[in-house]
């Protein structure tokens, strides 16, 4: 079986081919950093813009890496949401047009539960139980898997995620945008002891995340020093700042394997998840807990179709059922796994 998946939930515009949802043919990402870069972060409305204007020429190339035709897809997969509205509506409009013109079944996925699934991409034999921590620009959410398919919300954040704290203090700083990397690179030169950031407390004692304190702290310490992008004190501030969003989801993810006690498996998904510090110091968790980590090659960490495939695959082929009606939801599932909000 040939899929092909597009993904426009945000500002890249993804389109790949996996034959048996398992191999990958092509994964074509046409990134919009250049068109955002100077408002310092992703405008809606451009991002929609630009995805009509490009979405036809990736699909085009994908499908000649691939080397195939559309008329050799057997079935279309597409991002429903979460997102932006507007991009969400250009992927979910094209590909439910070539469903209905080639009368093949069109699956429909959640971009989150995606992200997930590009760890299963790469490493098929996860074992079960597992608990997924998401961890992108828009999204820092934490789910539980009992088997296949079966995601289970159990903490999402409840203002900025970790992505856009980053994001953000570069903005700030004036640093340059996307703010992520960024950070990432020039933290290496800083010393993460330096400066002290309280790790937020949830009174509800849930595994949700809050970020919006650790980014004021922040701010609070750039005021007061007067810490500008060519400051000397900015290495390390940016080192420590990182370092306590990464603290944060190791100590969520700490307590929920407390309570959670037969997981087999950790992954670390998302953008974020490309981050070299955060992957150094979830290794060194995993290392001295044992647990095995399983964390996406960074080129599945970012937004692509391949991971949008891959899920798309498994829910067709659970159910063997499909429905052309897809609607986008821009807002993330809500905790209890019932609707969206």
């Amino acid at each position: 079986m040939l899929i092909l998946g597009i993904e426009t939930s945000c500002d890249e515009t993804s389109a790949a081919v996996l034959r048996n949802g398992k191999e990958i043919l092509s994964n074509v990402i046409l990134s919009q950093d250049e068109i955002h870069s100077p408002y310092g972060g992703v405008v809606p409305e451009l991002a929609s813009r630009q995805h009509i204007k490009t979405i036809d020429l990736i699909v085009k190339e994908s499908l000649f890496k691939a080397k195939v035709n559309l008329g050799d897809i057997d079935l279309f997969a597409v991002t429903q949401g979460p997102g932006l509205i507007g991009s969400l509506l250009v992927g979910l409009s094209f590909v439910k047009s070539l469903a209905f013109y080639f009368d093949k079944p069109i699956i429909g996925v959640n971009h989150i539960e995606a992200h997930i699934e590009a760890a299963f991409l790469e490493n098929p034999d996860i074992s079960f139980p597992v608990l997924a921590l998401v961890v992108s620009g828009g999204h820092t959410s934490l789910y539980y898997m009992s088997k296949e398919l079966d995601f289970k919300l159990i903490g999402k954040t409840r203002d900025d995620a970790a992505g856009e704290a980053l994001d953000k203090i570069a903005k700030f700083l004036n640093l340059g945008y996307p703010g992520g990397p960024i950070i990432d690179r020039l933290s290496k030169k800083g010393n993460p002891e330096k400066f002290s950031f309280s790790l937020p407390k949830i009174k509800d004692k849930s595994f949700d995340f809050s970020f919006s304190g650790l980014k004021t702290a922040a701010l609070k310490y750039i005021k007061e020093m007067n810490i500008q992008a060519d400051s000397p004190q900015v290495y390390d501030l940016l080192a420590s700042f990182q370092d306590a969003i990464i603290n944060f989801l190791i100590e969520n993810v700490k307590r929920a394997l407390s309570i959670y006690k037969k997981i087999n498996a950790l992954i670390v998904c998302g953008g974020v998840a490309r981050n070299s510090r955060l992957r150094e110091k979830f290794l060194a968790f995993c290392t001295r807990t044992g647990m095995p980590l399983y964390i996406p090659s960074p080129r599945l960490c970012t937004d692509n179709a391949a991971m949008v495939a891959s899920l798309a695959y498994k829910k067709y082929m659970a159910q063997k059922k499909f429905d052309l009606n897809l609607d986008a939801f821009p807002r993330i599932q809500s905790a209890k796994g019932k609707k969206w909000k």
